[in-house]
């Protein structure tokens, strides 16, 4: 999977809930399987809003990832999902709507689409029209599916989305049929245009953010979800944390993060200054960072980011937890943005014991780094199908 040349796959989404109400009617749920070098997505949409198209669109992705990661048949899965879903009081129907994506790293995808929105395939920016076939449930009657199966390549993008993003902006006077499909498609063109190495993650927000500008007021109509995959060689990163437990192993930790190949970062004054003194580089404070929440971040040639260690990194265990973190004008929100860029990152995490924060009156988030660090880790390869290494010294 990360041999030179092998394909990364990076996923992104953003969404955005109904106005008037407190949570998602739409669902979305990822499921990485390793050991088959495959990726699967599922989105869905529930009938209304709310609760209760909340648990029709949960259910619905529940058991879509289940049924396509053991390659169950698909319309005798659909039919399963449709007998499943509790039945509507008011319309008396049991529907949410799925996009199913099952993509390998061999190049391999197939993409099952019902009721949602078309995806849109696009290669070097310029979308790729697909043929597909069509599967009608005998049991449940108007119930189609549209399936495709494809080959992607390196760089292509697919993007699917609920009908709040192709309606957004349905029945003003500009948008009086909504954004659809082909609005969104070509502001998609021009995003990529601009920005050919865009992530996943910023894609979609960006997507996210102009169809919230088509609905009146920026209140959201309709429930809105977003999700975006990227075909691409795999970025790395390293984060550095820590000094070691062995002071005689300093040299050696410089030397890993001087070679590394790839985006580098350090959190923690001593750890900087560790890998300042090994390789004879000048450390400096960045004075514009200084007054802020946490404290500022610093300078070193060769390395992209310097902060703070432990409030810094349990800061960015709850910016990514929450998903808030994008975007955030503080060293944290800066970090979980350099983590949210890249694919793989390898964790290296000194084991010295620092004794400033080991006070038990101190916070309870304040844990010890190790515990920081699983904890993100844990959350970047659960919740951001990033692959995460962990190395402690």
């Amino acid at each position: 999977m990360n041999e030179a040349g092998a394909l990364f796959i990076d996923m992104g989404y953003s969404q955005c809930i109904k106005h008037g109400e407190s949570i998602c009617g739409d669902a979305i749920a990822f499921r990485r399987l390793p050991e088959e070098e495959r990726f699967i997505a599922v989105l869905s949409d529930g009938l209304g809003s709310g609760v209760k198209a909340n648990i029709l669109a949960t259910m619905t992705t529940t058991m879509a990832l289940r049924f396509i990661a053991e390659n169950q048949a698909i319309l005798h899965s659909a039919e399963i999902i449709m007998d499943a879903l509790p039945v509507c009081q008011v319309r008396k129907i049991s529907y949410a709507t799925f996009t199913i994506v099952d993509t390998r790293l061999n190049g391999k995808a197939r993409v099952i689409e019902m009721g949602n929105p078309e995806f849109l395939l696009l290669r070097y920016g310029e979308r790729v029209e697909l043929p597909f076939r069509e599967l009608e449930s005998p049991k449940h009657a108007g119930r189609t599916m549209s399936v495709y199966s494809f080959e992607v390549q390196p760089h292509d993008r697919l993007i699917f989305f609920s009908d709040g993003i192709s309606q957004a902006g349905l029945g003003t006077e500009r948008y009086p049929l909504g954004w659809r499909v082909k609005g969104c498609l070509e502001y998609t063109r021009r995003i990529l245009r601009d920005e050919p190495e865009i992530s996943s993650h910023d894609l979609a927000n960006s997507i996210m953010r102009e169809a919230m500008a088509k609905e009146p007021h920026l209140l959201a109509g309709d429930d809105m979800t977003c999700g975006c995959i990227y075909f691409r060689h795999p970025r790395r990163m390293m984060l550095f944390t820590g000094p070691p437990y062995d002071r005689e192993r300093d040299t050696e930790c410089a030397e890993m993060v001087k070679n590394f190949a790839g985006t580098k970062a350090i959190c923690g004054g001593t750890s900087a200054e560790i890998i300042a003194r090994e390789l004879h580089r000048k450390l400096t404070l960045d004075l514009s960072t200084v007054g802020k929440e946490l404290p500022p971040t610093a300078r070193m040639e060769g390395i992209d980011l310097i902060t703070e260690g432990i409030f810094t990194l349990t800061k960015t265990a709850q910016y990514l937890e929450s998903g808030l973190g994008s975007n955030r004008d503080d060293p944290a929100g800066q970090l979980v943005d350099l983590l949210l860029a890249n694919d793989i990152i390898d964790l290296m995490v000194g084991t010295r014991i620092n004794e400033a924060h080991q006070d038990p009156n101190l916070p309870v988030d304040l844990e010890i780094r190790r515990n920081i660090v699983k904890r993100i880790a844990g959350v970047l390869r659960d919740k951001y199908m990033k692959e995460v290494k962990i190395r402690f010294v």
